[in-house]
């Protein structure tokens, strides 16, 4: 059963690098999609009713031993299909065509020549157009029945169609940017080959949450830990359009926010949304606990521990006033997003790449039952419904910001000094990457002060021994890859002349201008 009352369109992952990528991009074309193991059986594939499927991509050959394969009986169950790259080569092999060892490799920017008029997959495209390749293999020939709708110099089939089992295929990736019309033969697939509506947006989302938030919770009471991201803000906004004053949200000032962050949640949020919030100031409680405190996965710890404290301290006085009043608090709602379901490992049979812990990390003896309106969504459709709640474009817009906050941004010791003093950093980053018109551009930007590190400078007419800060902007799609955005020369120039002039202790700016990977897109 899905997340969304329209039937999905499946993306089966063979180890894709770009399997949410693909998944995105379907949902952009206006239909919604989940991402499913290579290892689902064809009756499992019923069960969902999909409206259609997608084989994305992957890095193995389809001739080595024990190469991610796909149960034959999926191609027979008369759903429309679409290959692409390694997906492609296991419907051209399942079906009788001829894979090839070809010797011949294609990565990055390829030619592709269309045949014909394309049909209905390459329709209203230019007959030669850049594609991005990334394979070894080839199909030689494709399956009988199929047709063939384009080719590159090395690569005979580069995509095929068979229109009466609305069977296709690409041998490059459509997902990416660098693939000139890739949105559009998706679009194609989906719209025109497979006849799926274009009906998955935002405001259909709402209403289709609202009425499951009702069905969830009925009468009773619900608590949100309410961090001043756009994950749990949004989140909170759905929940308590359903119920309304039953909803109670907790915000926990750590003491590690970025400049004006609390003043946003307590004053702009609660104005937009009428929401009923209970802040917990724990500054004071997390400053005595990271104090002396170097190692960045002890700090982290530290603050996921005490956040948890505090929450369950301001959750069981919640639950005491409800019980009070003849009540109780049932439910707990989580920002909870599609990318950590799959990531984790949760209903997809994906392999873990991370534990993501909302809400600080909470225990497992919390006696609530979760609430997570945004399970099947990515982070660009929350930031939607966001709008389209009418909340506060500083929450909506905001860049991913992590749990431990300013604490793991400081390389060193956190100390109240420190943190006044990255906090005032940040603030001049922020606001000239605004002022610039970039904020789009930009993913995220970290500002790291190098607590531990010294440099020398001049400043006036005497010698400095200041810290330096680190400028980290990144530009991704999804954080799990990313790399350093190229700013413009001047506006670097401004941030580094209003820190150094404006920020004490600091005398020098630098960029990190590493990717991920190797580097990760925080420090610590």
């Amino acid at each position: 059963m899905s997340d969304t009352a329209h039937r999905p369109v499946l993306v089966v992952d063979f180890g894709a690098q770009y399997a949410q990528l693909i998944a995105r991009r379907v949902r952009e074309a206006g239909v919604y999609s989940e991402i499913v193991p290579h290892s689902i059986t064809a009756a499992e594939v019923a069960a969902k009713n999909p409206a259609g499927i997608v084989l994305s991509g992957g890095p193995s050959s389809v001739y080595e031993p024990g190469s991610p394969s796909l149960d034959p009986g999926i191609l027979a169950l008369g759903l429309p299909v679409m290959g692409i790259c390694y997906g492609f080569q296991v419907m051209a092999q399942q079906l009788g065509g001829e894979v090839a060892q070809t010797g011949r490799r294609e990565y990055g920017a390829t030619t592709m020549t269309v045949h014909g008029d394309g049909g209905a997959l390459l329709a209203e495209q230019p007959p030669t157009q850049t594609t991005w390749m990334s394979h070894g293999d080839s199909v030689a020939r494709a399956p009988e029945g199929f047709t063939v709708l384009a080719s590159t110099a090395d690569t005979p089939v580069a995509a095929f169609a068979d229109d009466e089992r609305k069977l296709y295929g690409v041998q490059w990736h459509p997902e990416v940017k660098h693939s000139e019309y890739g949105q559009r033969v998706l679009e194609n697939f989906l719209h025109r080959a497979a006849g799926i509506p274009a009906d998955w947006n935002s405001g259909n989302v709402i209403a289709e949450q609202v009425e499951r938030i009702r069905a969830q919770i009925g009468d009773a009471r619900v608590i949100c830990g309410l961090s001043g991201g756009v994950d749990s803000a949004v989140a909170a906004a759905l929940v308590h359009e359903a119920v309304g004053d039953q909803l109670v949200c907790v915000f926990v000032d750590h003491g590690l926010l970025r400049a004006d962050e609390r003043r946003q949640v307590e004053e702009d949020y609660v104005a937009a949304t009428g929401i009923r919030l209970v802040t917990v100031d724990a500054r004071e409680q997390f400053l005595t606990a990271l104090a002396g405190v170097t190692e960045p996965e002890t700090k982290r710890k530290i603050i996921g521990r005490e956040f948890i404290r505090t929450f369950e301290q301001a959750a069981a006085d919640l639950v005491a006033e409800a019980a009070d009043e003849g009540g109780s608090i049932d439910f707990l709602v989580q920002g909870t997003l599609y990318p950590d379901i799959v990531e984790s490992g949760h209903g997809s049979g994906t392999a873990t790449i991370k534990s993501h812990h909302n809400v600080g990390g909470l225990p497992d003896d919390l006696q609530f039952a979760l609430v997570e309106p945004l399970r099947a969504l990515f982070k660009d459709e929350v930031r939607a419904i966001g709008r389209e709640l009418g909340l506060p474009a500083e929450i909506v817009n905001r860049q991913p910001f992590p749990g431990p906050g300013l604490g793991i941004r400081i390389i060193g010791e956190v100390t109240q000094e420190r943190l006044d003093l990255l906090r005032e950093a940040d603030a001049i980053v922020r606001a000239e990457l605004t002022a610039a018109g970039l904020d789009a551009e930009i993913w995220q930007c970290p500002v790291v002060l190098l607590a531990d590190v010294r440099s020398v400078g001049v400043q006036g007419d005497g010698r400095t021994y200041g810290h330096p800060i680190v400028l980290r902007p990144v530009s991704s799609e999804d954080a799990m890859t990313a790399d350093w955005t190229r700013l413009p020369y001047d506006v670097l120039a401004r941030i580094s002349n209003r820190i150094t002039n404006e920020v004490a202790g600091v005398n020098r700016v630098v960029l990190d201008v590493t990717s991920k990977p190797p580097g990760t897109i925080e420090w610590e």
